[in-house]
């Protein structure tokens, strides 16, 4: 018996097995095709586990840009139609310029800035992805210690090969 079996992104498993008429073959035959069939990897799976560890690097990045006060590079993983609801935002926050103004500020008044993701979870649809997260952060504002910690969204879209930070909201916990 000839069995085919046609595995994802256009990979084939093709193998041959002759069965003779013994009644204790068949047992034996469905173990084998069950085990052949879980020892195929799949590579979407392998995709989307490197998918999400790019889109965690990239807010791992933009974390690390603010810890170094480089500006510049922290604005290159913001969309142009970035929107926001910080933690203490009233409003929709909208633009790149207005979250790059608002990284600005926030460099300008707090020092030692350090932020820290708990427990991530990304979802992944084509070119659009969701982070979701617990942090933590530390820094320093007039000589005093500051520290928060609260649950964040991030939105991502893939833009030019590049993922890009399009949204963003924290809530504050206690």
């Amino acid at each position: 018996m000839t069995i085919l079996k046609d595995g994802t992104a256009n990979r084939s498993l093709e193998f041959t097995i002759t069965i003779s008429n013994s009644k204790h073959m068949k047992p034996i035959l469905a173990i084998i095709i069950l085990l052949s069939l879980l020892s195929c990897s799949n590579p979407s799976n392998q995709n989307n586990a490197q998918t999400s560890e790019e889109i965690k690097a990239t807010l791992v990045q933009m974390w690390d840009a603010i810890e170094r006060e480089d500006l510049e590079r922290y604005a290159s993983y913001v969309h142009d139609d970035f929107t926001q609801f910080g933690e203490n935002d009233s409003t929709l926050r909208s633009g790149k310029e207005a979250e790059v103004a608002g990284v600005k500020s926030w460099m300008e008044h707090y020092d030692s800035i350090h932020t820290e993701m708990i427990e991530p979870i990304v979802t992944i649809k084509e070119d659009v992805a969701w982070l979701t997260y617990y942090w933590k952060d530390r820094s320093v504002k007039n000589g005093e210690h500051f520290s928060s910690r609260g649950k964040s969204t991030r939105l991502f879209v893939k833009e030019n090969d590049k993922w890009l930070c399009i949204h963003g909201h924290y809530t504050s916990l206690p």
